[in-house]
Formats: C-alpha cells, structure tokens, sequence
C-alpha cells in the first residue's frame, strides 16, 4: 500500500471481501476485544489509524423478570425458558473507543467516521466535528442517510472537502498521508 505497512482490524462478523494478502488482518469479536487489539499495536512512532468499524454501542446487561406488582427482578440463566414469559434485557453502553485513540498513539495521525442516519447533512458535519474535538483526533469522514451523496472529509486544522464516490475519498486520504 504504497510502501507502508497496513494492519486491518477486522470484525469476525464483517461480511466484506478480505483485502488483499499485503494487508495484515487481525480479527476482533466485540468492542472489548477492539480495545485490546488497539493496545497490541499501541505506539508513539509515526502511524495513521483510520478507524471505520462500526462496533456496538451497547452490550448486554442483566436480564429481568417483571414480577407482581410491577417490580422487576434480575434473573440469571445458561437457558432462559420460554416458560418465563416476558423477558427485559438492560443495554449498557459500551465504551467510545475513539476517545482513547489519542492517548494509546500520542503522535498518529487518527481519523475517525461518522456514519449518521437522521438528520440533515449540515447536522452530519456538524456531528463529525464534535467526534473531532471530543476525540482530540485529526478528522472524520462523515457519511449516511442524513449526509446524502458522498462523503465529507473535515480535519481538525479547518480543512473541509468532499468526494462524490469512494475512489475519491480515497485519492483524498491517499492525499493527506502522502503530505505526513
């Protein structure tokens, strides 16, 4: 890939073709598992991480029971039986892995994605920007429904570009890196 070495972090459940065998892949099961797979590859040395996956935003809690009167109770199992009726299951969030980027790689150029899907594409942006200042990261590639066509490239030095297709994301990522 132009000379650098590639790492793709890939979910286990990803349903796109593999890259090809240049590009080292590492596969992740869940957010927890993403983490660490980041920390293996921790470094203050002159890296670019771009990071598109578009892991879980919640993991699965304790399960409940609704109980006379309303009140719930926690129940645990190996196999819950149908026999139980209604269960409740409480998601807890999971962890914004994008907010610690900047501390496990100190000196990487890190670029994260906003795939958003209500909203307008001035919304979008505007999403993508905070992902930038809360993140402490030097871009974002925002994108969706709520975006339209195309994808926006913002960078945290106030630059702002689109690409109407992904080659021309590409040739603009391809772009930045080039100029590292």
């Amino acid at each position: 890939m132009r000379g650098h070495e590639v790492t793709l972090l890939r979910s286990e459940s990803a349903t796109a073709p593999l890259p090809p065998s240049s590009i080292r892949v590492a596969a992740f099961r869940s957010t927890f598992d993403l983490a660490s797979r980041f920390l293996e590859f921790s470094s203050d040395g002159p890296i670019a991480i771009f990071h598109a996956a578009a892991v879980s935003d919640f993991t699965v809690g304790l399960v409940y029971q609704r109980e006379d009167g309303n009140r719930l109770r926690a129940v645990c199992s190996s196999k819950f039986s149908t026999r139980s009726g209604n269960l409740l299951v409480e998601l807890r969030p999971t962890p914004k892995l994008l907010l610690g980027l900047r501390e496990w790689f100190p000196s990487a150029l890190i670029y994260g994605w906003k795939f958003e899907v209500e909203g307008d594409r001035e919304a979008a942006v505007e999403a993508g920007l905070r992902q930038i200042q809360e993140g402490r990261i030097d871009g974002c590639v925002v994108n969706g429904p709520a975006h339209g066509d195309g994808f926006t490239l913002l960078e945290a030095v106030g630059r702002r570009e689109f690409a109407d297709s992904p080659d021309g994301l590409y040739s603009v990522i391809a772009s930045r890196l080039a100029a590292c």
